[in-house]
């Protein structure tokens, strides 16, 4: 569904660049609360058998103590994607004893602020720089809110595909201003993204999964919308992703932010002066409780990681680096989408069919050529998102486009028959058609409600099923799985040396260490 001021490059991609298209790198960051035998969240800290959380290249933690985060590396092969993941998903369970991974994107029972423990990371400064950090965010937007976990899908194209676009774009003087090779990836990746956010109401219809949630969650919610479903289950009845909702990762005080994705110069500026304006809720709040640090500063963003964007533009740090000087001074290198919910229905949380979409998508949202987003377009934006997250299985849902309302079923077709023209792309460079079987599944899901991930849990729940039981049911089901295939031997030797070598390597961060944690916190806020 390309909207009338937009074209598309997809016709310049010609036999000669189809092959680069093999190379597409990939990653996964999967979240996944621990969670004990009672059905509620793990209160022990991360276990030492795992590693340390600070320095383990694939097993961490993200907010909570409780909350596992599993990474991939950079990968062009998506069933070694998926592998990865299997392997941390085993390697982790055989070391948690009778505890399980929570299987869904909204938490498991919560007994108030004070049940989710906030990740530790060591003595070290930048251990207690990333604790600290968490500190803030639960003082500001309350623990509750970092229990959710989800998905991250991390993408980028190699360079040899970027040589020969960027070629096409002079031979057809499609872009007056080439710039050096990185500067034309950063212009087109910040493209990729603005049609991203026009079009990732898609997404959250085709892999919501959190139409639902346990009713301990809104202990602090005083006002909500959702219905009482059972007794101790809330939602809504077309809802794909609460966890996209106001009622997940929100907040009143980057409501008035305005950070620019027209272009990276932009990017980096309104997301910088985000960085250093002072909020005064923070302020009186204050950085410090005692001798305890409970926030890193009283500015609207602690750091570039709090602002809660869907889509962020990325580059690998060096130490002690910020991300946003990274972008600045290197480019983007790849892009982070950050909307995925977990599948409960699936052990890895994400299959390779579901990969090969998100790569068939983005390359669509690279080639559609349009225009920087206004104020009136961005209005449209988030009222579609928003509109998909809380009725998006509603038969009778419209999309706005310009002042034009289109059924989702007839917008939703023609964006899928629009990706179908980069899924022939990608299914040409490996000589497949798992690319274009892969658009067709989500056609099915369009046809029906009932087949996607939020359908199949919202009908789970109306036979009479509380959230609780059915999510105890799955991670139940899902330890099962991973026990049955066995943890390769290889797999399981190679993450038990990086976990020793992992603590290993804290300790010899925290050996480093000269400065106060005062005196490196005032360096790093300063820089």
């Amino acid at each position: 569904m390309l909207h009338s001021e937009c074209t598309s490059t997809l016709s310049m991609i010609t036999d000669e660049l189809i092959p680069h298209l093999v190379e597409i790198g990939r990653g996964v960051e999967k979240e996944g609360l621990r969670l004990n035998p009672c059905s509620g969240i793990a209160q022990d800290e991360h276990p030492k058998s795992l590693g340390s959380t600070l320095t383990h290249p694939s097993i961490t933690t993200d907010y909570s103590e409780a909350l596992l985060e599993f990474i991939t590396p950079k990968q062009t092969n998506i069933d070694d994607t998926v592998n990865c993941l299997t392997g941390l998903h085993q390697y982790t369970l055989k070391n948690i004893g009778q505890q399980l991974i929570w299987p869904t994107s909204m938490p498991c029972r919560l007994d108030g602020e004070k049940s989710i423990p906030i990740a530790l990371y060591g003595d070290s400064n930048v251990g207690q720089l990333k604790h600290a950090y968490r500190q803030g965010l639960g003082v500001r937007y309350g623990r509750v809110m970092q229990a959710i976990a989800g998905i991250h899908y991390n993408f980028s194209l190699p360079d040899s595909f970027w040589k020969a676009y960027q070629s096409k774009f002079v031979q057809q003087q499609a872009d007056q201003e080439q710039g050096s090779l990185q500067e034309f990836k950063s212009t087109h990746y910040f493209s990729l993204i603005r049609n991203f956010r026009r079009y990732s109401w898609i997404l959250h219809y085709l892999f919501g999964a959190s139409p639902a949630l346990d009713a301990s969650f809104l202990e602090n919610h005083t006002s909500h919308n959702l219905d009482q479903l059972l007794d101790g289950t809330y939602g809504l009845p077309y809802a794909t992703s609460l966890r996209m909702s106001d009622l997940g990762y929100q907040n009143s005080a980057q409501e008035e932010l305005h950070v620019s994705y027209n272009s990276l110069n932009d990017y980096v500026t309104t997301l910088g002066d985000a960085m250093k304006q002072s909020y005064k809720p923070y302020e009186e709040i204050g950085v410090k409780r005692g001798d305890q640090y409970i926030q890193l500063n009283t500015n609207v963003l602690q750091i570039e990681n709090e602002y809660y964007s869907d889509i962020r533009p990325k580059r690998v740090t060096f130490s002690g680096e910020k991300p946003i000087a990274a972008l600045k001074e290197r480019g983007v290198e790849y892009i982070e989408v950050r909307i995925l919910d977990i599948n409960p229905f699936l052990p890895e949380g994400i299959s390779a069919q579901q990969m090969r979409f998100m790569d068939a998508f983005l390359l669509h949202c690279l080639f559609a050529q349009c225009p920087q987003n206004s104020d009136t377009r961005c209005q449209e934006i988030r009222g579609n998102q928003r509109n998909v997250i809380l009725r998006g299985r509603d038969p009778e849902l419209t999309l706005k486009r310009g002042t034009e309302d289109v059924p989702f079923k007839v917008a939703a077709t023609e964006l899928l028959d629009a990706i179908m023209g980069t899924a022939k792309l990608l299914d040409k460079a490996h000589d497949s058609f798992d690319y274009t079987s892969s658009v067709y599944a989500q056609q099915a899901k369009v046809d029906d409600a009932a087949l996607t991930p939020s359908g199949q849990v919202a009908s789970t729940i109306a036979s009479g099923i509380e959230f609780i039981d059915f999510g105890m049911t799955q991670a139940q089901i899902h330890r099962k799985h991973f026990s049955s295939i066995g943890l390769d031997s290889d797999v399981e030797a190679r993450l038990t040396e990086e976990a020793a070598q992992s603590i290993s390597d804290q300790i010899e961060i925290e050996k480093a260490d000269t400065l106060s944690f005062e005196e490196y916190l005032n360096s790093y806020n300063e820089s």
